[in-house]
């Protein structure tokens, strides 16, 4: 065989491979194709839905919820005490009581100098107009010692008229008469 034989032949056969190649590529893609269609698509996967806010936020509002309530309460009662209080501090008996106890000398020499009322004032006082009357129980301290003035009165045409007051000493239980004169201080 010769030379240019050979080379024509085996260019002709270069070509026929290379024409199959094309051939199956482009075969094997239609039919690629062609299987890619006909496989139904997938519907896209919608994401897990956000839990509605109660969900998401019970752990931490629930907490929250029963510390507010129990604080409203707190602050409710607190208030009522503190107006029942201040009430029961601003009548003219309460007043006037404190004022003959501070500037009493017995009391002034068994509690000392100066004298303050406390905060917890018990008792009750029921005015009405020109009328009433009061059964209080008013603590003091002093830099010597501590005490309880005892109050019973009666308004009476607008005015209080005394039954009681006295200064009873905590530790001693001693009685002072705040209605007396200056140097009436008697035991009980």
């Amino acid at each position: 065989m010769s030379w240019a034989a050979f080379c024509l032949i085996a260019t002709e056969s270069v070509k026929l491979r290379l024409r199959q190649r094309d051939w199956l590529r482009r075969s094997s893609r239609s039919a690629y194709k062609v299987a890619v269609e006909q496989i139904p698509p997938e519907p896209p996967v919608s994401p897990t839905p956000r839990p509605n806010w109660w969900k998401r936020n019970w752990k931490w509002f629930v907490p929250l919820g029963c510390f507010s309530i129990a604080l409203l309460f707190v602050v409710f009662v607190g208030s009522v005490v503190v107006i029942v209080f201040s009430a029961v501090k601003s009548t003219d008996v309460y007043k006037d009581a404190l004022t003959r106890a501070k500037s009493h000398p017995a009391v002034i020499e068994a509690l000392g100098s100066p004298v303050t009322e406390g905060f917890l004032v018990s008792g009750n006082t029921n005015v009405n107009g020109a009328s009433g009357e009061a059964n209080l129980a008013i603590p003091v301290s002093g830099p010597k010692g501590k005490g309880t003035i005892y109050v019973a009165a009666k308004k009476s045409l607008g005015r209080w008229e005394y039954s009681g007051l006295v200064l009873e000493i905590a530790n001693t239980h001693k009685r002072i008469d705040l209605l007396g004169s200056s140097a009436g201080a008697h035991s009980q």
